[in-house]
């Protein structure tokens, strides 16, 4: 067997493997979902016949057509059935499917994640490199700074932005996403920065720890004994080598971001996923909570997965799978 057949089997061997963790986890998490939301006090039905005449035969119709009366296992297994077809059931709250309740709040919320990913990736990475090779004054101002960022929550971040860009210096609006490209990202900037502050002050710290490491490698040193210039050792090997444990972060920040959105959004009046699922389990909408919920562990599983092709194209010493 040649090098590139071996390669192509071990690829598809580890992606096997791997997709089967997903669907077991996946599994596992919908089980855990299902039956956290049903040990949760309060009645459903009740929720949704708020503020209206809600008699027994009222509360027992309710009941009937979205099947609260049926036995757990039931009920799990008649959910989960509708999911594995793309049918995640009809909102309690809204009255319409969930999947379409979802889809028109996805590219919202995806803009949002995607700004406060780059914003995480290219001030965490540049804070922790910078503060890595340059010790003293600036490696205990970026070291300050990011604990700052990591101890304050995003919804505080929020209102001081709120304050500081929109009410004094009316550089941004303060609410809402804004309709079109350019109109959308000049509203989603601020909750972008405080979506992203916090997570950047992290990464900040994890590829400061990563390039310190490196820099102390045996490698670095001969590079240095032969004359080779500082900066050419660190972009050429030392940010090479620290680029893993990035990626590795990388790959949970997106479920992160996707979890943090619920305060951001509301703190905005961002009409996304965030928001959805916060209103959602005011209101006990069960249907919605488990598919955001279900949809989030999905996030995180093939975030991971990503981290775990793209480690070795960052570092070829990295095997496949090797993070297993």
């Amino acid at each position: 067997m040649g090098r590139g057949h071996r390669r192509g089997w071990m690829m598809a061997r580890f992606l096997l493997r791997r997709l089967g963790g997903m669907v077991a986890i996946l599994g596992a998490a919908s089980f855990l979902v299902f039956g956290a939301l049903q040990l949760a006090p309060g009645d459903p039905a009740s929720f949704l016949l708020s503020g209206r005449s809600a008699t027994p035969e009222a509360i027992a119709a309710v009941r009937a057509q979205y099947r609260f009366d049926d036995p757990a296992p039931v009920q799990y297994l008649h959910w989960i059935g509708g999911v594995l077809t793309g049918d995640f059931g009809r909102s309690v709250q809204f009255r319409t499917d969930v999947g379409g309740l979802i889809a028109a709040r996805v590219p919202v919320t995806l803009t949002l994640i995607g700004m406060a990913f780059v914003l995480t990736m290219v001030l965490g990475l540049a804070f922790g490199v910078w503060s890595a090779t340059r010790p003293g004054v600036v490696d205990k101002a970026v070291l300050v700074g990011s604990s700052v960022a990591v101890a304050t929550p995003s919804f505080v971040l929020g209102f001081v932005l709120i304050a500081v860009f929109s009410v004094n210096l009316g550089w941004f609006p303060s609410i809402g996403a804004g309709q079109g490209l350019a109109d959308r990202l000049h509203h989603l900037t601020l909750p972008a920065v405080a979506l992203a502050l916090t997570f950047a002050g992290v990464l900040a710290r994890v590829s400061r720890s990563a390039m310190l490491e490196q820099l102390g490698q045996e490698y670095v040193t001969v590079a240095r004994g032969r004359g080779v210039p500082e900066r050419t050792i660190v972009r050429r090997h030392v940010l090479r080598g620290a680029m893993t444990v990035t990626l590795t972060y990388g790959g949970l920040l997106v479920p992160g971001l996707l979890v943090s959105t619920v305060l951001v959004e509301t703190t905005f009046g961002v009409n996304g996923l965030g928001q959805l699922l916060q209103y959602s389990v005011t209101v006990k909408d069960f249907p919605v909570v488990q598919a955001l919920t279900l949809l989030t562990v999905a996030v995180f599983v093939v975030a991971n997965l990503a981290v775990d092709l793209l480690a070795p194209l960052a570092d070829p010493r990295v095997r496949l799978g090797a993070r297993d």
